[in-house]
């Protein structure tokens, strides 16, 4: 069986209100798949669905093809989770709250110990590890959450925007040591506002507003699918670009004008191809030499923007 996780038609309803309505989509083994969407969309419900936290409305659930109400304690046994709340046990020390995990989940003493030295390394710890939780950081809580979960073996991992309160270099290695595991068959179910990190370790990607999913596919292709070509810049040769704008103006009517250097105009627009090549046109008819010629791709920032906001 190739599919981790299969959604189908989950509704999550608390009272009248729709937390998630109608949602489908499935998730497979040895794949980090992005959960994205804008606060209050539904993403952590339906973690909590997903993680056995909470039964569902209606719909059917199922994790490594075994229903998540009827098999609940069978999944526990084989995922990990890190939700947004802060869970850390305050008057232990981070090296004797690993060992804690540790022993929660079975592990056995001398490869306890060899794992929790690993997860000290991979998360910069070996400093903190004589440090009460009470005492560190939000980041270094943060860490510290994330890499316990290492603790134990898995086969799915649940991460709900765990690089909350971390620098630039922690959040890197948090997600090389994550992408690590996936190479070695994990399964991810990753959520984040931070669009790089998306591009970084995602293999697909959902975008959920208001209960519903609006988009699946993978970064690269909901890029081609909602983005489109945003901006055309030319930069001129021996020429400024006021002395141009009587040219593009007819050309661009309707579209953004920008002029980033004075030899530089920039045209966004919806048709922007078909601008790039109408610019070029009249620049050569009107003797304008051209230096260079570039086009911007878009965001994925800008796609989830476009889906969230109804666009296509």
């Amino acid at each position: 069986m190739e599919t981790c996780i299969i959604v189908s038609d989950l509704h999550m309803n608390y009272g009248h209100v729709a937390a998630v309505d109608g949602v489908s989509f499935d998730v497979d083994y040895g794949k980090v798949f992005g959960f994205l969407g804008p606060n209050g969309a539904g993403k952590t419900t339906t973690i909590k669905v997903l993680t056995t936290l909470v039964h569902p409305t209606s719909g059917n659930v199922s994790i490594f093809g075994k229903d998540v109400v009827k098999n609940a304690r069978e999944i526990k046994k084989r995922i990990g989770v890190v939700l947004q709340e802060p869970s850390f046990e305050g008057n232990l020390t981070v090296e004797k709250a690993l060992d804690l995990y540790g022993i929660m989940w079975g592990v056995a003493g001398e490869r306890r110990r060899d794992r929790a030295r690993e997860l000290f390394d991979r998360f910069d710890l070996a400093e903190l590890r004589s440090k009460k939780n009470d005492e560190l950081s939000i980041g270094q809580r943060r860490r510290v959450q994330v890499a316990r979960e290492f603790m134990h073996d898995m086969d799915l991992l649940f991460l709900d925007e765990p690089t909350v309160g971390l620098d630039p270099a922690a959040r890197r290695t948090l997600l090389d040591y994550v992408k690590k595991h996936v190479h070695g068959g994990l399964t991810v179910f990753f959520t984040t506002h931070i669009m790089e990190e998306v591009e970084y370790l995602c293999d697909e990607m959902a975008i959920i507003n208001k209960g519903k999913i609006m988009a699946i596919d993978t970064p690269a292709g909901l890029k081609q699918k909602y983005g489109g070509v945003k901006a055309v810049e030319i930069k001129l040769r021996g020429a400024k670009a006021k002395s141009v704008m009587e040219i593009v103006k007819p050309l661009a009517e309707g579209s953004a004008i920008e002029i980033p250097a004075e030899d530089t105009i920039r045209v966004s627009s919806a048709e922007a191809q078909d601008m790039l090549v109408k610019m070029i046109q009249a620049l050569a008819k009107n003797s304008v030499q051209i230096e260079s010629v570039s086009v911007n791709s878009p965001t994925l920032e800008e796609v989830f923007l476009t889906v969230v906001n109804g666009g296509s």
